[in-house]
């Protein structure tokens, strides 16, 4: 779920101090960080990348996870299926944690699932080297094409 800052921006990750941009750039080997929101999500559907929530409404005072409350989830099973889409990485504990209650069930088989260290500027004890390290490896693994 977006935080204040993306909501009143209508832009995902537009907190400043969030990493999402640039650890997505790093992972594409993009420079996606200095670009305009409009080049950014070009970028990402011309390299084959949604960019979904797993909550589509909820109660959450202010843009901590921890604090979303009443979420009511988007169907983002029937999306992967519908769209074949091969890889889901979730951004953070609290999507991982939404994912695993409301979507993970009903993915279809063979999809590949990572959770992420969250880009948040709240998630600051995991250095940026290290969660930009985990941000590649997930992404390559998603981009493998399945053996056989």
């Amino acid at each position: 779920m977006p935080g204040v800052a993306s909501l009143r921006r209508r832009q995902y990750y537009a907190h400043p101090q969030n990493q999402f941009w640039r650890l997505v750039g790093d992972a594409l080997g993009e420079e996606l960080a200095t670009l305009s929101y409009r080049r950014r999500l070009a970028v990402l559907k011309r390299r084959g990348v949604a960019l979904w929530d797993t909550v589509a409404e909820c109660v959450r005072p202010g843009s901590l996870d921890a604090r979303i409350r009443r979420e009511r989830p988007n169907d983002v099973a029937g999306l992967v299926r519908r769209l074949g889409v091969r890889a889901v990485l979730l951004n953070g504990g609290k999507a991982r944690q939404m994912f695993l209650r409301h979507a993970a069930a009903g993915l279809p088989a063979g999809v590949y699932v990572a959770a992420l260290p969250s880009s948040s500027p709240a998630a600051a004890a995991i250095s940026y080297a290290r969660k930009a390290r985990r941000w590649r490896q997930a992404f390559s693994r998603a981009w493998r094409r399945p053996s056989g």
